[in-house]
């Protein structure tokens, strides 16, 4: 539906606003937008068939209204998190273009194969004689790829990065101070964190909220038949195979030796019900959406004006900088191939708005291709503070044996001492 709001015309947005919406405590307390999606096979605003997330035990997350209406979840917030995170990672290897520190971690490295020490000592070979392979692949991950950032347990296990990581969290918890955690992983910040490994507790929430949700749908099942050779076989051939089965206490299905239906899915709940298939055991087959499909954008700025540095000066210069990062993720036109099945496109117009503290929203043309250019920027500008403070090393080597330590503590999220 078209509000007042809506119709209203929507206001520049300028570096001076931007600058004010960082800095002034009287300014407005978030900014939302709302994004209309449809699926790739949509033709006008028929209803459409896409496939939400399954969930152990309850298959798809849907809810149904008070007046009947069933709304389904199609991409959560920690999902869309982890979508937008990636978009910071620089394809330059020039620093001054870089927004965000750019680490990974190397998880193990591998011989190229192609080396003339590969192709002349072989591998065992070449280890026992110790020589090296000149280009070997190492298998890695950005910070920006983790799903809890820079407290995930691979930064835990990485002892070059891990001494500079637990000071900046020692240093968010007891004086408030978010400088040395900008100057490592600032998406933390922008995205949430939590240190339930690292031993502080330290949790900061969301600076960009946004999910996706499906409104007035209906579960569809889907079934499979797959055929093997099993019919082709002798009967002294399908004798032996089921002994052979039997014996190792196998299926011949699972093996691809013998038909196998898929009609149910692996749940704790019966598949016949009154002598009929049980739906809530059957396979699932997507939703019919017949409303509309939504995107919710949200930036808490009382969440971002919460956060400090050291004096005043500092909170300036991370406010702004924080903003800036949350605001590239906010309007960033991500791919929205979420899963097999679901594959959505933005339609008609965003729908940006300031929310003050009283008072109606006010449109704002946040999502033009010219606004854009200028969060960029101010993004840009607001990260030159920060840059001489980012660590010389850029890749971190995972410990296996740190790992195993890890294994052997109680953290927070095992003995229940963590808040929601």
């Amino acid at each position: 539906m078209t509000t007042k709001q809506d119709q209203a015309p929507a206001s520049p947005v300028t570096p001076t606003e931007l600058e004010n919406w960082a800095t002034d405590p009287a300014g407005p307390v978030a900014l939302h937008l709302k994004q209309r999606l449809v699926a790739v096979e949509s033709v006008d605003s028929e209803p459409c068939v896409v496939y939400p997330p399954t969930y152990a035990d309850i298959g798809y997350n849907i809810d149904t209204l008070s007046d009947g209406t069933r709304v389904a979840l199609v991409d959560s917030v920690g999902s869309q998190a982890n979508r937008l995170e990636p978009i910071f990672i620089a394809a330059s290897t020039n620093r001054d273009q870089w927004l965000v520190p750019q680490l990974d971690i190397v998880l193990h490295t591998e011989p190229c194969g192609e080396c003339d020490n590969c192709k002349k000592f072989g591998d065992k070979k070449r280890r026992r004689e110790g020589e090296e392979c000149s280009s070997p692949h190492k298998e890695k991950r950005s910070i920006l790829e983790l799903a809890h950032r820079i407290a995930d347990a691979v930064v835990q296990s990485s002892p070059s990065l891990l001494p500079d990581v637990s000071k900046a969290f020692q240093k968010l918890r007891q004086t408030g101070d978010a400088g040395p955690l900008c100057a490592i992983a600032p998406t933390s910040l922008v995205f949430g964190v939590w240190d339930s490994r690292g031993g502080t507790g330290e949790k900061r929430p969301r600076l960009v909220r946004s999910l996706i949700r499906a409104w007035d749908v209906d579960t569809l099942h889907a079934a499979a038949q797959f055929n093997s050779v099993w019919k082709g076989l002798d009967e002294e051939q399908q004798q032996a195979l089921k002994k052979e089965a039997k014996a190792k206490k196998t299926k011949l299905s699972i093996k691809g030796l013998a038909d196998a239906p898929a009609i149910f899915r692996d749940t704790k709940v019966s598949e016949y019900r009154d002598g009929a298939p049980n739906p809530d055991a059957r396979v699932l087959g997507g939703v019919l959406v017949r409303g509309r499909i939504e995107r919710e954008v949200t930036v808490n700025l009382v969440a971002l004006r919460g956060i400090r540095g050291k004096d005043d000066e500092e909170t300036v210069h991370i406010r702004k900088y924080l903003l800036g990062l949350s605001l590239v993720a906010a309007t960033a036109d991500i791919d929205l191939f979420l899963r097999e099945g679901c594959h959505l496109r933005y339609t008609g117009d965003d729908h940006w708005h300031e929310i003050p503290r009283r008072g109606s929203p006010k449109p704002i043309a946040l999502g033009s291709e010219d606004t854009r250019g200028v969060v960029r920027q101010f993004a840009s500008d607001a990260a030159g503070h920060f840059r001489p403070k980012w660590m010389a090393t850029i890749e971190h080597a995972f410990n296996l044996d740190e790992a195993k330590k890890l294994l052997a503590k109680k953290d927070e999220e095992e003995t229940g001492g963590g808040t929601d």
